[in-house]
């Protein structure tokens, strides 16, 4: 699979239904489960003893960046949407969450079940956030708790990237000739 790369005696292991974009960075020390996904342009770089663990139908995004330290696992949990060049290190992620876009969570914080961390929030070392929250800011603050509509969404949103990925494995193809440039042109 193009984008998953062993490093050493540490090798990614990746269940039979996750996709890798073929731009995407999966090395070493990584366990993705079940329909799990990384998107174009994303790192997930497992260089130490302490496991990158992403989660059941866990998608993560175009351009993200997940990194752990020694002594400082990174675990994803399921049903997560990993938002565009966010950045996790370090830091344990609940199940049906929202990481928003340019979000950035640093070591040992730790983030509860059903939560949306907003949009280029930054979650300094050793937070934790409770189940249910809504985040913003820089630093993060609790604004108030999701909606139980707000929440199913949540699943909604995690299951299209199941899907998309599907359909990426089934019908995304390299042009022929596109590094010369004479690939097939849009007539817009």
């Amino acid at each position: 699979m193009k984008g998953v790369y062993s490093l050493g005696a540490w090798m990614p292991r990746l269940a039979s239904s996750c996709w890798v974009a073929p731009n995407a960075a999966v090395v070493g020390n990584v366990v993705m489960k079940e329909n799990a996904s990384v998107w174009f342009g994303a790192t997930v770089r497992g260089d130490n003893k302490e496991p990158i663990i992403i989660g059941e139908r866990t998608n993560v995004q175009d351009g993200a960046v997940l990194h752990a330290d020694p002594g400082v696992p990174l675990t994803i949990g399921n049903g997560v949407t990993v938002g565009h060049q966010a950045m996790l290190h370090g830091c344990t992620i609940g199940d049906n969450t929202l990481i928003g876009i340019g979000a950035t969570v640093l070591n040992k914080s730790v983030i509860g079940k059903n939560c949306v961390i907003g949009a280029h929030c930054l979650i300094p070392e050793n937070k934790s956030i409770p189940e249910g929250s809504l985040v913003v800011g820089a630093p993060g603050k609790v604004v108030r708790q999701l909606t139980d509509e707000q929440i199913e969404a949540l699943k909604e949103g995690a299951e299209h990237y199941v899907k998309n990925s599907d359909m990426f494995k089934e019908a995304l193809r390299p042009l022929d000739g596109a590094d010369e440039g004479d690939g097939p042109r849009s007539k817009l």
